[in-house]
């Protein structure tokens, strides 16, 4: 049977199971990802099931999230990991060496192996033929701790892409494209594989750019096939020997189809404040632009970055204009710096901040209010840059580029009246330095862990009751993101160790009175529509609501990361059998639900719902194991009590 390259390599990591759509498989999984923000929760996780050492082939530690120092929470937070890797044999990348998903393409991807990353975007190794999946904190460390990853079988989206992008077109534009066709939900339950001859025409770094933003898609992950231009990539870092060829079979079949051909796609830009929201740039030229950002965890490659200087080289940027660049990596900056691209931009009068996501997670360079700020993220989430009411748009560096310059948002084909396409590619080979990485001691024995006031213990959570009565504390609508749920930011972020701290902040941008309520009431019941929990990984979007009292949420449909994150720690995930119901789930109902603990152990998948008289069916779709870990109270109750 010809077999696409996603059921390729699902199949040489399957521990049990079978490839059978949306039914539970276990994988192994071969690299892990932690970044600072996630990292910090995962870590303590790790250390609670008392192991001495991870049990992956590589895992991976960064700080690229929380850089601003602006008090002692985030240096402590570093000095905790920075003593942690060390300790557990973890790869530990330093502040300023990049954003991790940059840094493992360049010096740890490698094809065919999977990779299970505490952030959505750990899509990104799709760009090196790596198997990536975004994941909550705590499935990561289990991972790290030698545990298979277990996820719903995915169905496979296969992509034709033909023909050769034109001239001002780049590979932000084919995942806009995407966005655009598919929108937010397009991609829930699939990996989304490309192939054709038109994938040979984009480089690693391209590709990287369009599985980073597959994350938007809500797809379980992305793929691109390992070919010459892998090659390339890899020797280009000192790692050719790591390269093979990897490709789906001739004529291998796909769940479903799409096809792009690249010759026909022109600049794309996303409006607010959805990454779906994509319309062609001209139908938007001419609003006026105050800050624009090219770099962070997506086009952040030195591609990217080279692209805009030759593009403002003997310009500069329009008056009343802000310009930033994020380099992706120092590495990428160094690079850029020897063939003389620092002063390029510096002479068109923008600023060059140091490696890391910086304002992608609401770390500084917010805009002003009322202001238009174009970007090259992934996300642009309402709120999400740090600022209320924020008009967020996003772009290829191309676009931003043009309208660095211009002073308005403009359709970067416009350059070409004046000055050629620079056609910028990678370099043969890169300027390497690993010294901001430390790597893993052979005899780690003497290493102390540092822990600072601000890294407080894992609460600990209760088992699941016989029968739940609970407050409906709040109730919303579709599209509610972990941004919406817990807040990133530069005062919410240095948080991420201390759950009951961070628990204030849980819905402040939607109702700021949520937490206060909730923890006076009890148990709490959370509402809403469809595709919740959609955007970041972040696994304090479930521990800091159930922290607070949540026990439960019913909505008409989950992300799929959100979904495993609550079960995690021990929400009930419940789903509407009939959508116009929750028209009945007021804020400050009662609800309950009877010999609740009963009908989760013995398999039902329909859990009854108690409301004004009325009972409403809510479905309850998870395997036997999530079963076992949500009667438990969460999933790392249910490991303790099987290592005893």
């Amino acid at each position: 049977m010809k077999k696409n390259l996603t059921t390729k390599i699902l199949e040489s990591h399957l521990i049990k199971s079978s490839l059978v759509p949306d039914s539970e498989i276990s994988i192994r999984i071969d690299h892990t990802l932690l970044q600072d923000a996630t990292g910090t929760m995962a870590m303590l996780e790790f250390i609670a099931m008392g192991l001495p050492r991870v049990k992956v082939d590589l895992a991976a530690q960064y700080i690229d999230h929380n850089l601003l120092q602006t008090d002692f929470k985030n240096a402590d937070d570093h000095a905790f990991l920075t003593t942690a890797a060390m300790k557990f044999g973890v790869y530990l990348s330093r502040p300023g060496n990049g954003v991790s998903h940059q840094v493992h393409l360049e010096r740890f991807g490698i094809p065919g192996i999977t990779l299970l990353g505490a952030d959505s975007h750990s899509t990104t190794a799709a760009g090196l033929s790596v198997l990536a999946i975004g994941a909550g904190g705590l499935d990561v460390a289990l991972a790290m701790a030698g545990h298979p990853f277990n996820l719903p079988c995915p169905k496979v989206m296969g992509v034709k892409l033909t023909g050769r992008l034109p001239d001002w077109v780049s590979g932000k534009d084919v995942i806009l494209e995407m966005l655009r066709r598919h929108t937010v939900k397009g991609g829930v339950g699939k990996v989304i594989e490309y192939y054709g001859q038109g994938v040979t025409t984009l480089s690693v770094t391209d590709r990287a750019t369009i599985g980073n933003m597959g994350a938007e898609l809500g797809a379980t992950s992305s793929l691109f096939p390992s070919d010459d231009r892998t090659r390339e990539f890899l020797e280009s870092q000192g790692r050719g020997e790591n390269w093979q060829p990897l490709a789906a079979d001739e004529g291998a079949a796909y769940d479903e189809y799409d096809e792009i051909d690249l010759s026909t796609l022109e600049p794309l830009i996303a409006c607010p404040s959805s990454p779906d929201n994509v319309v062609p740039v001209r139908e938007v030229e001419g609003t006026k632009v105050d800050q624009v950002i090219v770099g962070s965890s997506v086009n952040s490659s030195y591609r990217d970055l080279m692209t805009v200087c030759r593009i403002v080289e003997g310009s500069h940027v329009a008056p009343g204009v802000h310009f930033h660049v994020n380099p992706g990596s120092r590495q990428v900056l160094e690079n850029v710096a020897q063939d003389g691209g620092v002063l390029m931009l510096l002479m068109a009068g923008i600023s060059i901040h140091q490696s890391g996501c910086l304002g992608c997670i609401g770390m500084g360079q917010a805009p002003g209010s009322d202001q238009v700020s174009l970007r090259t993220f992934p996300r642009n989430f309402p709120g999400r840059s740090g600022t209320k009411g924020d008009k967020v748009y996003l772009c290829s560096p191309e676009t931003a580029a043009a309208s660095g310059i211009y002073g308005v948002i403009t359709d970067p084909r416009k350059l070409g009246e004046n000055k050629p396409y620079p056609a910028v590619q990678n370099p043969a080979k890169y300027l390497l330095d690993d010294s901001s990485i430390i790597f893993p001691m052979a005899d780690s024995s003497l290493v102390e862990i540092k822990t600072g006031p601000n890294i407080v213990p894992l609460p600990d959570f209760e088992a699941l009751p016989e029968t739940l009565d609970a407050t409906v504390i709040i109730a919303l609508g579709d599209n509610i993101t972990t941004d919406h749920i817990m807040p990133a930011g530069n005062k919410v972020l240095p948080l991420r160790s201390n759950i009951p701290a961070i628990s204030e902040h849980v819905f402040e941008q939607v109702d700021a009175d949520f937490p206060a309520r909730a923890m006076a009431t009890g148990n709490g019941v959370v509402v809403a529509g469809e595709n919740y929990g959609q955007g970041s990984s972040r696994e304090h979007a479930a521990i800091a609501p159930r922290y607070l009292g949540i026990r439960a949420k019913i909505v008409k449909s989950f992300a799929r990361i959100h979904k495993a994150n609550l079960i995690n720690f021990g929400i009930l995930p419940l789903v509407f059998k009939n959508p116009a119901d929750i028209a009945l789930f007021k804020q400050g109902e009662q609800i309950s639900i009877l010999h609740v603990r009963r009908l989760v152990e013995s398999g039902a998948d329909e859990i009854p719902v108690m409301i004004n008289g009325r009972t409403v069916l809510t479905l309850l779709d998870i395997s036997r194991r999530q079963r076992q870990e949500l009667l438990a109270g969460g999933t790392l109750n249910y490991v303790k009590q099987h290592q005893q």
